[in-house]
């Protein structure tokens, strides 16, 4: 039988991204978010619904998240289910956390949801005031492909003129 094993949420850092390496030199980042949902009750009044999920990140991708992203910033996390089990004082435990593959940043340096920014206050920040700049823009981050800055080709390089190419 198939089977499938993907998540994603969208949610704020509660707490500071916890960033350690492994003997081996990759990178691990460990948050927790929590992912908000309004629902009508019952009795027809709004209530708002919290949930919290804990992420592990490898890589690339766990050193920006780490140096992005504090408390209280939002993200877009896709990924997988996992199951951790261990025995403490003879009793079995287990936590489901999400193993996440790919991360967005949610907004820019000049958002007051976070999104980064280093600890440095607004006015410290290029382009903190006015129009926004490149750098307010989302960041997409996926261990699986090229980075987000590396541009696609245009046409104008070498080898477009090749008569084989089928385009």
């Amino acid at each position: 039988m198939a089977s499938f094993n993907r998540v994603m949420l969208m949610g704020n850092l509660t707490r500071d991204i916890e960033l350690r390496y492994l003997p081996s030199g990759m990178a691990v980042a460990e948050f927790s978010i929590a992912v908000n949902e309004k629902r009508k009750a019952s009795d027809g009044q709004w209530v708002e619904d919290v949930s919290f999920f804990e992420i592990t990140l490898f890589g690339r991708t766990a050193e920006v998240a780490s140096e992005y992203l504090s408390k209280g910033s939002p993200i877009f996390v896709e990924g997988r289910l996992k199951q951790d089990t261990w025995e403490k004082d003879g009793q079995k435990r287990s936590k489901v956390k999400v193993i996440g593959e790919r991360m967005q940043m949610i907004g820019g340096r000049g958002d007051s949801g976070g999104g980064g920014g280093g600890g440095r206050p607004a006015a410290s920040r290029p382009n903190s005031g006015g129009a926004p700049a490149e750098s307010q823009r989302s960041n997409y981050v996926n261990s699986n492909t090229p980075s987000s800055h590396d541009s696609q080709p245009t046409g104008d390089g070498p080898g477009y003129d090749e008569p084989d190419i089928p385009f």
